[in-house]
């Protein structure tokens, strides 16, 4: 199938906008709580002005599907524990004032808090603070400045900025264009699990760019981002199965990825699962059925909670194309 037909394989990798959406949980993860310490227990501490507390209080109050009164009161203590520099907290206080949750969109105000806490090496706040220089939001736009940040957040181990820096490398924005270090910061967020970088580092496994080609690896690579509920992933793995590439050949499971990645909102999946059904046979799309019926129940995993912005294009012949924005 030559690529004027699909945009195969891992045909896209996307720069990550942002470092989380359901930021409670993760941001909760840096700064554990006493499991003994109750809401009131905090909430008392916060009055007695301890940022952490303050910031703890907060971070409990939204993790808490909060209604718009609890909303109000987690940015009161959030505004608190910023005010005495609490990285975490001017962190979140970014993330809401960027994305417009409770409070009115502001990107120049995001920005601000941003800064504050990549200045104390926050790595959430960096790769965010790189993202708004990225695409000038609430700063004038600055490909350096981006990569710097970018740069600094992967440094600090994080695999959001790892992927981002990633593409930077790959479309030489902010810096010259190096494939073996994109390859090497794809590797890095991989190793630390990330599906959208598991699914990117297979591209270059599959076309053997800056790796030896294997198609093994990169099936395996793929099947963890799909079971993830990457729709990409999905639609990948359903082109894996119809080449017959690192999986058997299989018509079946084919049909059955694409419509998957369908479901999960990958529209590229409807052309190619329509050409495939004009070759399989009448059995074959009764087990494809089949199988869709019963995984009617159990849908696939949610897609990653990370979310992406411009994406750059990979063209699905066996080279890395020029920069494709």
């Amino acid at each position: 199938m030559n690529s004027g037909q699909s945009r195969s394989i891992l045909s896209t990798i996307s720069i990550l906008s942002f470092f989380l959406a359901i930021f409670p949980v993760r941001i909760l993860a840096r700064s554990p709580q006493n499991p003994r310490s109750s809401k009131s227990d905090l909430r008392s501490q916060a009055e007695h002005g301890d940022a952490s507390a303050q910031y703890r209080l907060a971070s409990s109050i939204l993790a808490d599907h909060p209604s718009a009164s609890d909303l109000q009161e987690a940015l009161k203590w959030l505004r608190a524990a910023a005010a005495k520099n609490n990285p975490d907290a001017e962190f979140v206080l970014g993330y809401l004032y960027e994305h417009g949750q409770g409070v009115s969109q502001d990107y120049a105000f995001a920005f601000r808090n941003y800064r504050d806490a990549a200045a104390q090496h926050h790595p959430g706040a960096e790769n965010n603070l790189a993202s708004l220089y990225q695409n000038g939001l609430g700063v004038p736009k600055d490909a350096h400045n981006a990569f710097e940040w970018y740069s600094a957040s992967a440094q600090h181990g994080d695999p959001i900025a790892q992927c981002n820096l990633a593409a930077l490398y790959f479309t030489g924005s902010g810096t010259p264009r190096d494939i073996p270090q994109a390859v090497q910061w794809l590797r890095a967020a991989s190793d630390s699990g990330l599906p959208e970088a598991r699914l990117h580092l297979a591209y270059f496994y599959f076309y053997g760019i800056a790796l030896p080609r294997d198609y093994d690896h990169a099936a395996q690579l793929v099947r963890f981002a799909a079971r993830a509920g990457l729709p990409a992933a999905e639609t990948s793995m359903g082109f894996l199965f119809e080449q017959g590439k690192g999986v058997p050949l299989d018509y079946v499971s084919a049909y059955t990825w694409y419509s998957r990645a369908i479901t999960a909102g990958d529209q590229s999946s409807i052309d190619r699962r329509k050409q495939l059904a004009k070759i399989m046979t009448a059995k074959q799309m009764n087990e494809a059925d089949a199988l869709l019926d019963v995984s009617a129940g159990h849908p696939p995993l949610p897609a990653s909670t990370l979310a992406s912005s411009e994406a750059f294009s990979l063209l699905s012949q066996g080279v890395v194309p020029p920069r494709t924005p």
